[in-house]
């Protein structure tokens, strides 16, 4: 069954995290953590069931029509607050303590501002969601070989932008009354990475207290509190460098 979706090869970028060398800075404390914030949501909907592969749905057909609906979700998120988001306030395309770099098409790597480098995620997912080569919209048309692979990286660059707009931008979101869209749309967005692993734990570890938060059994405060606790210690222990990646 085809799906009917709104909407170059290439999506490049490389994920190294090494220390370096500094000390690490003292850690601010983290605003989308707090409970009055966190439990604000715009539905109460079952996002596990959501996710799912439904009956007669081809896999890629359902990739495709969800990673296409997450591109222009997050985008307009962020299109929020990318006034906000400027190359003087954000020098760097920074999560917390790790920063990201972008690769072009050489594998060159670009130290980038964080909307220069949001602005390089929106063009290439752009072009691949709307090249008919590799998001087929027409009956009959095949996906490529590589797909899954292009469907991976688009998911990993989307959630280094919502994580961006968590770390450095949560209180314009606030401003905005745009926290519990932000909490929906991520919650979403993590449980359908991982119910087809399109990306790797590894790679999501920098905002594991949040996710704990809000992708725990929502219908009881009490485990979600816990989880936000254990996360944010073994975040702790686990981020203490900056990293590049």
């Amino acid at each position: 069954m085809r799906l009917r979706r709104n909407g170059s090869y290439t999506l490049n970028g490389k994920s190294k995290g090494k220390p370096n060398g500094k000390k690490p800075a003292p850690e601010e404390k983290k605003l989308y953590l707090e409970p009055e914030y966190t439990k604000s949501r715009i539905t109460d909907f079952e996002f596990k069931e959501l996710v799912m592969l439904p009956r007669e749905i081809d896999l890629n057909e359902w990739l495709a029509s969800n990673t296409t609906t997450f591109f222009h979700h997050i985008n307009l998120q962020y299109s929020t607050i990318s006034e906000f988001c400027t190359g003087e306030s954000c020098q760097t395309m920074a999560v917390c303590n790790t920063q990201y770099y972008w690769y072009d098409e050489r594998g060159k790597k670009i130290k980038c501002t964080a909307p220069q480098y949001v602005d390089f995620v929106m063009s290439s997912v752009q072009k691949l969601v709307t090249d008919e080569d590799v998001f087929p919209t027409k009956y009959g048309k095949e996906f490529p070989n590589s797909f899954e692979s292009l469907v991976k990286k688009i998911c990993k660059y989307l959630f280094h932008v919502l994580a961006h707009i968590y770390s450095s931008h949560f209180k314009e979101t606030l401003a905005l009354e745009l926290h519990g869209h932000l909490n929906t749309l991520y919650t979403h967005f993590i449980l359908f990475i991982r119910e087809f692993n399109l990306v790797d734990p590894k790679e999501t570890t920098i905002m594991d207290d949040l996710t704990e938060v809000l992708c725990s059994s929502s219908s009881s405060s009490g485990s979600s509190s816990n989880g936000s606790g254990n996360g944010s210690s073994n975040s702790a222990g686990a981020q203490n460098h900056v990293k590049e990646r």
